[in-house]
């Protein structure tokens, strides 16, 4: 029987969104206000989602404070109040858009898995905007 284990975290972080290889006309024009040379801030909510079947020992799919430290040190001490573009290696090259920023969290959380579970992770950037990512 397959469940789904949710845990929700968030961490507050500023970006920028831009192409070193642009002109700052055409930063500007793809990229609107998120391509402020001060940068600007989100607060960002997270939910790693983990499918497995249940343990007939435990009861559990995934003990959930072992989730929650996974993330607390994979992704709440490497992002929480830091500038995405200038503080993680992550981005030292790649542009921190919601949904490169879900594909490394991803990356970071699943090699700590046991391979048998399925990961989703959600990223909300706002309220009204979020994107998905499970691998594929």
């Amino acid at each position: 029987m397959q469940v789904t284990v949710h845990r929700k975290a968030h961490f507050n972080a500023a970006h920028r969104l831009y192409r070193k290889d642009w002109s700052f006309e055409k930063n500007e024009t793809v990229f609107g206000l998120c391509n402020n040379p001060n940068y600007h801030g989100h607060n960002y909510e997270l939910i790693a989602s983990v499918t497995g079947d249940i343990d007939p020992e435990t009861g559990y799919v995934i003990d959930i404070k072992t989730l929650k430290d996974i993330i607390k040190v994979e992704v709440e001490d490497a992002f929480d109040h830091k500038n995405l573009n200038l503080d993680v290696p992550e981005f030292k090259e790649l542009n921190p858009t919601a949904e490169n920023i879900v594909v490394v969290i991803y990356n970071k959380i699943k090699p700590k898995l046991n391979p048998k579970f399925h990961l989703e992770i959600t990223l909300y950037e706002t309220p009204r905007n979020f994107v998905s990512y499970s691998g594929n």
